[in-house]
């Protein structure tokens, strides 16, 4: 988009429910048909941008945890805006660490804040859902990042 014109993260928040209830596919990310989680981050980029970044080697389901390297997180870097892990708002990209000492190998996007947080992701056994961003998922995240270009709207 090239800063013409923002994206406001209501929008964000409205094209990620239309992924629910696509079904769990490694390394895929098309609407309705399949995706993982970073398919469902992918496939937002190109409903958005209308094309990815960049191009997506193959990966295995452990991503880079045997090397250690943090692949998922510098992609994260490459192309989204960091921001303050305190500073929740819907629309923002959460990365996860499924457990200590592993890479951060989980990507979802916050639908809401405040009193009662709520996420859209992709996993093995449930495909895309909406989930509370409950005490032991919010434990997890070690980064959260916005799109490039993305207004602030009325969104909670």
């Amino acid at each position: 988009m090239s800063g013409a014109r923002g994206i406001l993260r209501a929008q964000l928040v409205t094209a990620a429910r239309g992924w629910l209830g696509t079904p769990y596919v490694h390394q895929a990310a098309r609407r309705g048909a399949g995706c993982d989680c970073l398919g469902l981050i992918r496939g937002l980029w190109r409903e958005v941008y209308g094309q990815e970044p960049e191009a997506v080697p193959g990966y295995t389901m452990d991503w880079s945890e045997p090397q250690g390297e943090e692949a998922l997180w510098q992609a994260a870097l490459r192309h989204l805006s960091p921001r303050p892990l305190e500073d929740a708002c819907a629309g923002d990209v959460l990365l996860f660490r499924m457990r200590r000492g592993a890479v951060a190998k989980h990507i979802a996007l916050q639908t809401e804040a405040g009193t009662m947080p709520r996420f859209i992701h992709a996993y093995s056994g449930h495909g895309v859902v909406e989930s509370a961003l409950s005490q032991p998922w919010q434990r997890r995240i070690v980064a959260r990042f916005s799109f490039p270009d993305v207004d602030a709207d009325e969104v909670t």
